[in-house]
């Protein structure tokens, strides 16, 4: 019978490729790179919202370039808060520390405080929707009574973005 088992496991390792070897002989090793996985998503995550934002403040951009064209000037200060807004939140995710913990960082990050992580980042990435819908209603709301509305919408979900980012922080702070 410990042939057959030394047979099977003989069979069984033999068919792992050489990084799950090392893997299994090594204490901490599988914790060490889901940790880097997480770090890895974490970029990716960061860099998709960092784009998404600064293609949202292109937007507004181009709104305020449209409203220069069209002699509304008075309405250029306030797209500019916006813009600004958005382009705080976008450079703030991308320049954000890498990844969720290492073994020398001071803050560690457990499980619990990960999954609230991911909930910041969701509703953030959701957040790129509102503004997005903000941005349609004030295109949508030129020429017509409710464009002051639209634009301070679009100033207010642009703040929330700050926010939230703000929130997420302090909770990676607080550990």
């Amino acid at each position: 019978m410990s042939d057959l088992k030394d047979q099977i496991l003989g069979a069984v390792t033999g068919d792992m490729d050489i990084f799950k070897k090392i893997a299994s002989k090594i204490p901490g090793f599988k914790g060490y790179i889901e940790r880097q996985a997480r770090r890895d998503s974490d970029k990716l995550l960061r860099d998709t919202m960092f784009t998404r934002f600064r293609e949202l403040e292109g937007r507004v951009s181009a709104l305020q370039r449209e409203f220069i064209e069209a002699g509304e000037i008075g309405y250029v200060d306030n797209l500019e808060k916006s813009a600004i807004k958005l382009r705080t939140f976008a450079d703030r995710v991308r320049t954000a520390p890498r990844g969720y913990s290492s073994l020398f960082e001071a803050v560690k990050i457990g499980e619990a405080e990960l999954a609230k992580l991911y909930e910041y980042d969701n509703t953030m990435l959701t957040m790129g929707d509102e503004v997005g819908r903000a941005i349609d209603n004030v295109q949508a709301s030129v020429g017509t009574d409710g464009i002051n509305a639209a634009l301070r919408n679009l100033e207010t979900v642009s703040q929330q973005c700050v926010e939230a980012y703000d929130h997420r922080e302090e909770m990676v702070v607080a550990g």
